[in-house]
């Protein structure tokens, strides 16, 4: 039986790389076998990139053998299909871009390639990154590797769901208001949220230009902490890039969080929570106890208005973002007999409907008469959300709160009531309304089912979430849970290795 290269992490197979006992392309290979095995199941993808992938794992291996070794050399990376690449299309979830191809790549993907990542793919996204479910992608939903009947969460449901299979080591998704870490929390997986202008925005492809940051999801903790060490840092092509120094966080990876006080918020008690959700929660903070962190309770009074005024100002960013999308500079170009004819044909048929209805909420939002009444409202309400976390955290390092409600969803289920799907986000967008980072972190499982926990920090403090998780992530087995058709697939086609 051949050694299954795609349950290692990344620590453990760049040192192996690095000692050439694997390769890039042995360990590329594993990986493209599993998504032979489970990608027809599963549709984490849009676009996979073989070709590009096995150039890079053979550049990668010439680079080993010259001694030019990164954490990230000859490791399988998926990346969200919203972020801008030289070598494959890039679609957003969208037909509007059918037949794109960027003449640049993002920040995040020039600084991977640097590093000699290997790209296996284009990952599945809602279209322009709007919905909770990867139900809203043009090219068909992505399911849940843990029980295909139910979603992996959205926006980045593929990016999280490669990673749970084993399709991928670690990928890369955007996160608007929740669409890391709720895909994280739902497919068994770590999801970061970096703090707002930690990572360049520049080649992501935009919903709400001041909510969206990409981050990385990962097996482990320190996973994650290595892909955000890899994309950090101020880039002069965004604006909205902080220059701050970036601290070597697999630093933070002490394991020991003795002192360290962890703030809980009554108002995370919402209607609706699953009670099997809120026992195993419960059960995360009884064992954070055990470790030395001290529980305090903290108050976040306006977080009750957190998703009604995000259902304000990100559809109204999004009206604006993508008033772009005319059918004349680039993608998707349908021709009537007038240029408004051939505005709305293309818009008309390019958009899906959740597009649309973003579209139609923020014009209104931002229309005269209402400008003053909803979009002003909901900035002013969001300087309250932000100074709510700013008085929490002189009394705690991080707080923590439920990824999600409830465990991942059928697919189908929500599709008819978007009430009910953007309530999916209502743990997860406090943190994007005040631009502070957050980790969701597996910690059990409900109905069979992961369960995530999220913990948020200060803003640019990365290092403590990192630490708190991992000192949680190694005190506990759920991280190394697998899904029944991994398991499966496994045991009857081994993958990776040598014969």
């Amino acid at each position: 039986m051949s050694e299954d290269l795609t349950r290692l992490t990344v620590t453990e197979a760049s040192a192996r790389l690095a000692r050439r006992e694997i390769s890039a392309v042995e360990l590329l290979q594993a990986h493209l076998e599993r998504i032979r095995q489970v990608e027809p199941q599963i549709h984490a993808f849009i676009t996979l990139t073989e070709e590009v992938a096995l150039a890079q794992a053979q550049e990668a291996d010439r680079r080993i053998a010259r001694g030019d070794v990164a954490p990230l050399t000859g490791i399988p990376i998926a990346l969200k299909d919203v972020l801008c690449t030289v070598d494959a299309p890039t679609t957003a979830g969208s037909r509007i871009l059918e037949g794109f191809r960027s003449p640049y790549d993002a920040t995040v993907v020039r600084k991977l390639r640097e590093q000699g990542a290997v790209f296996v793919g284009k990952a599945n996204t809602d279209e322009f990154a709007m919905g909770s479910s990867t139900e809203n992608s043009a090219y068909g939903p992505t399911r849940n590797p843990w029980d295909l009947e139910r979603v992996p969460g959205g926006s980045s449901g593929g990016s999280a769901a490669a990673v749970a299979a084993g399709e991928a080591m670690v990928s890369l998704g955007s996160d608007t208001g929740g669409s890391i870490r709720q895909p994280a929390g739902f497919c068994g997986v770590v999801g970061l949220k970096p703090t707002y202008g930690r990572v360049s925005r520049y080649g992501l492809v935009a919903f709400a230009s001041s909510l969206d940051q990409i981050g990385p999801f990962g097996r482990t903790v320190e996973d994650v902490a290595i892909v955000l060490q890899a994309i950090s840092g101020h880039d002069p092509c965004d604006s909205t890039s902080v220059d701050v120094p970036v601290p070597d966080y697999q630093t933070s990876l002490t394991g020991d969080i003795r002192g360290i006080r962890i703030g809980i918020a009554a108002e995370y008690q919402v209607p609706g929570m699953d009670p099997e959700v809120e026992r195993v929660v419960d059960e995360a903070v009884a064992e954070l106890q055990r470790l030395g962190a001290e529980i305090v309770p903290v108050s976040l009074p306006h977080t009750k208005y957190a998703l009604a005024t995000y259902y304000i100002i990100a559809p109204s960013e999004a009206s604006a973002n993508l008033a772009r999308y005319d059918g004349v500079k680039y993608g998707l170009s349908l021709q009537g007999e007038t240029l408004l004819e051939s505005y709305l044909q293309t818009r008309g048929r390019g958009f899906g409907p959740e597009v649309k209805r973003r579209i139609m909420l923020g014009t209104y939002a931002l229309s005269a008469g209402y400008y003053d009444a909803y979009y002003v409202k909901a900035q002013k309400v969001r300087t309250l959300i932000k100074r709510d976390f700013d008085e929490a955290f002189e009394k705690v390092d991080v707080i923590l709160a439920p990824t999600s409600p409830t465990v991942a969803f059928r697919l189908g289920e929500r599709t008819a009531d978007p009430i009910q799907m953007y309530l999916s986000d209502v743990f997860t967008i406090p943190a994007n309304m005040a631009g502070l980072p957050g980790i969701a972190v597996p910690c059990g499982f409900a109905h069979g089912l992961p369960v995530s926990m999220q913990f948020m920090g200060r803003p640019f403090d990365e290092g403590t979430l990192l630490r708190v998780a991992h000192a949680y992530e190694q005190a506990t087995p759920w991280h190394r849970a697998v899904p029944p058709l991994i398991e499966a697939v496994t045991r009857r086609a081994p993958s990776g290795g040598t014969e």
